[in-house]
């Protein structure tokens, strides 16, 4: 599998068979889920991904017990191997310009629980970079042609721009929340309490623990 979209397609397969096996059917619902919210999924790009996946020995097949099988067809359910779990943490280590764009930054954030602190705010950082030059291209084009464009085109020029705006602030958020989490790991003073941070976001509601 080469290029982006095949990375992000064996990621997502990864991911999914990190956190329990699956067969055929149920993994097709949950890459549905998971990618049909950033873009189109074409199940006729499965079924190759996980030919490849076996092929490299990343992925293995078990039938299921024979009381389990659904008339003539048994299901096959997709385990991930040890090499696969070396090759998800492979993927989920990558924080280049790849990982910001709009066809992988979805599916990059969904396996964030799995991603090293220092490699999701590398991610979220450039994801805002990569959001600020198109806000500041939009502006300008939009400054230079708001007279030439009719109130239709010019909403929708602002709906697109009010869009990328509410990314940004969200993603504002999420970094500063991170970065709130790794001074509290690497303050010896939390050490005390470390149920305080959890996956990078301050508990306000646990209790202290009893003297």
């Amino acid at each position: 599998m080469t290029g982006p979209r095949g990375g992000m397609l064996e990621l997502a397969v990864l991911g999914s068979l990190h956190e329990t096996p699956l067969h055929g059917y149920e993994l097709r619902k949950r890459l549905n889920t998971l990618l049909g919210m950033f873009r189109a999924f074409s199940y006729g790009s499965l079924y190759p991904c996980l030919r490849a996946l076996l092929n490299d020995g990343l992925i293995t097949e078990e039938e299921p017990p024979a009381d389990t099988v659904i008339g003539r067809r048994s299901k096959i359910v997709y385990k991930l191997t040890a090499e696969g779990k070396e090759r998800l943490h492979e993927l989920l280590t990558q924080s280049g310009p790849s990982s910001w764009e709009d066809e992988s930054f979805g599916i990059r954030f969904a396996f964030f629980r799995h991603t090293e602190a220092e490699v999701r705010l590398r991610i979220l950082e450039g994801r805002r970079s990569r959001l600020e030059e198109r806000l500041d291209s939009v502006r300008t084009a939009l400054a230079r042609t708001r007279e030439r464009l009719d109130s239709y085109t010019l909403e929708l020029q602002r709906h697109g721009l009010e869009s990328v705006e509410r990314e940004v602030r969200w993603l504002n958020e999420l970094i500063d929340s991170e970065r709130r989490g790794t001074t509290a790991r690497e303050d010896p003073s939390t050490t005390e309490r470390p149920h305080a941070v959890q996956d990078g976001t301050k508990r306000a509601d646990m209790p202290e623990a009893d003297e």
